[in-house]
């Protein structure tokens, strides 16, 4: 069956001017234009446009859409399991959270007894989901599984107050080395500073902690372009500063 661009932007819920846009990039051309100048589609470009809005649900920019549809090695049922495996585990993860805010309701009216370490499991819970589907698989490779399978029982571990310390060493460290790469110095003592709550964060997270797993950590936020994005949106230069001043506080600079 095939569907002009109008026909098709209906049946899947998005705009024309989308699709014209995917023509332009190369995403997701037409099959043929026909007589009158209309973008006709068939059903390869159908399954196509369906692989795309899948991995734009899970969050995929385009580019990476794009090389991943045209590399030689994509496989559809493959990436249709993968995508089950991803949309299941956030199914998961939303149902955690909304049993979370049902059962907070009932406590707040007074009809079930709730800890405090249950009020923070969803978002817990959120974050190692988070963390697995940006940075899993480098970090499992990297570290292994057993190491990954043991931070992710840390932080699901954590008490309410530990949970809540844990979030503000995020925001301290941040806050600290804006100011200390100003100094230009990362063995001086904010940076120092900062690298010290750096380690304290992570302890958090990490059953067991070593110098030479940190040092690591803070290399991988160099290697890594999403780590520097991240860190580098606060303060351009922000992860390489880390990185050089936790080498120091580790003693891996020499």
């Amino acid at each position: 069956m095939e569907y002009t661009i109008q026909k098709l932007s209906k049946m899947a819920g998005v705009s024309s001017r989308t699709l014209r846009y995917y023509d332009e990039i190369n995403i997701l051309k037409p099959a043929r234009i026909n007589s009158s100048g209309y973008r006709i589609y068939g059903q390869k470009e159908v399954d196509r446009l369906q692989q795309i809005m899948f991995y734009r649900e899970l969050d995929v920019k385009l580019e990476t859409i794009k090389d991943i549809l045209t590399s030689d090695t994509f496989d559809k049922g493959s990436a249709l399991r993968q995508h089950r495996a991803q949309l299941l585990a956030k199914r998961d993860q939303l149902d955690l959270l909304i049993a979370n805010v049902e059962k907070t309701i009932k406590y707040q009216e007074g009809k079930v007894n709730m800890m405090d370490k249950e009020k923070f499991e969803g978002f817990k819970q959120k974050l190692v989901d988070d963390n697995e589907k940006k940075y899993g698989k480098e970090i499992r490779e990297k570290y292994g599984d057993d190491a990954v399978n043991a931070s992710n029982k840390s932080m699901m571990n954590l008490t309410k107050e530990q949970y809540e310390e844990f979030e503000k060493l995020g925001t301290d460290i941040i806050e600290t080395f804006k100011k200390a790469i100003a100094t230009g110095d990362p063995a001086g003592e904010l940076a120092q500073e900062g690298a010290e709550l750096h380690r304290r964060w992570l302890t958090y997270a990490w059953g067991n902690y070593s110098k030479e797993a940190h040092a690591g950590v803070a290399q991988m936020y160099v290697d890594d372009e999403r780590f520097t994005k991240y860190y580098d949106q606060h303060l351009p230069g922000l992860a390489k500063f880390l990185r050089d001043a936790v080498y120091i506080y580790t003693g891996m600079d020499k």
